[in-house]
């Protein structure tokens, strides 16, 4: 696996595809389109002998953008980033932060393509691809996508923890539109490392990110809800409506596979929180809020002065989410 590094120096869970298997979709997919452009060269020629020269020029110019540039354009927003090429060698077109390439990002590369790729013959592709760490070409960099294999052994791949049952389907109704790309490459991988990390730098982290996403959805964030359960509902979420945008039918209600869900360990794993006492235990990574005390029936006996109340600590003001005591 590549070393491709966040800002919070976690090691981002994609393999890029490199120069060798890239130049070999790229052959396959130039051969089955010039062949096609070829084909349908021919019978236009055929069928427009009788048109003047500029006419057939046109149509000539006209044919060779709509055929070599507009279909490969076409087929990558069709099929989400797998050409005919890719297909063969087991590779994909995604976005920066793993999720699928749209019109914008197709367009953006097959733009480039002409220059980097039909009118130098891959030479500007290859020299941007030997030069990039990850493999990229020009119209990669320019569109904020990335090459990557998808024939990989699936037991090393790293992958995110389903949400807490009781969170499926609580946000459903959020508004994840002004979410950075950079913020969701950033739960991500908080969420596939996080048994990694210390537990102190963890838990900072948690209420870290969860602040940017409340901030982002303008939502505030439920209460009692610890800051990793919140992220790996909102990140299932978002999982959910790209599977749902992308393949036209959702994974499940949380974004994960059904079995992933089902196949939950009996006791859930333990959160990340800061130092506690020794006479205390950690509280569980995706355990419910647990419910208030019942209140006692009133009883006749004369009461004790009433209590001024106290000011509430200020330990949660800044970020929503209190670590447990």
């Amino acid at each position: 696996m590549s070393a491709l590094v966040t800002g919070d120096a976690v090691v981002l869970g994609l393999r890029p595809a490199r120069l060798p298997s890239r130049a070999l979709a790229l052959l396959i997919d130039m051969v089955v389109a010039w062949a096609g452009y070829l084909i349908v060269s021919f019978t236009l020629l055929l069928a427009t002998a009788s048109l003047d020269d500029a006419a057939q020029a046109a149509i000539a110019v006209a044919l060779f953008v709509l055929v070599l540039v507009g279909v490969p354009i076409a087929v990558e927003t069709l099929t989400h980033g797998r050409s005919l090429g890719k297909l063969a060698c087991g590779l994909r077109v995604v976005r920066d932060d793993g999720g699928p390439i749209r019109f914008r990002h197709a367009l953006v590369r097959g733009a480039m393509g002409v220059v980097e790729i039909l009118l130098t013959f891959g030479v500007v592709a290859c020299i941007a691809s030997l030069v990039s760490g990850r493999g990229r070409r020009i119209g990669d960099v320019f569109a904020g996508t990335l090459v990557v294999r998808e024939r990989v052994p699936t037991g090393r791949a790293a992958a995110l923890p389903p949400p807490p049952p009781w969170l499926m389907g609580r946000f459903s109704g959020l508004d994840l539109s002004a979410v950075p790309d950079a913020l969701w490459l950033a739960v991500r991988q908080y969420l596939t490392r996080m048994g990694q990390l210390d537990p102190q730098v963890s838990w900072t982290m948690a209420v870290r990110l969860a602040d940017d996403l409340v901030a982002r959805t303008g939502a505030p964030a439920p209460e009692g809800v610890p800051p990793a359960a919140y992220l790996a509902a909102v990140m299932a979420e978002r999982q959910a409506r790209d599977a749902l945008r992308a393949f036209g039918a959702p994974r499940g209600a949380t974004g994960f596979p059904p079995h992933a869900v089902t196949s939950l360990p009996a006791a859930p794993t333990e959160m990340a929180a800061p130092p506690r006492t020794p006479s205390t235990t950690a509280a569980p990574l995706f355990a419910p809020p647990t419910p208030p005390p019942p209140t006692s029936l009133p009883s006749t006996a004369p009461s004790a002065p009433a209590r001024q109340p106290e000011p509430e600590s200020d330990a949660g003001s800044a970020t929503g989410f209190v670590p447990p005591a």
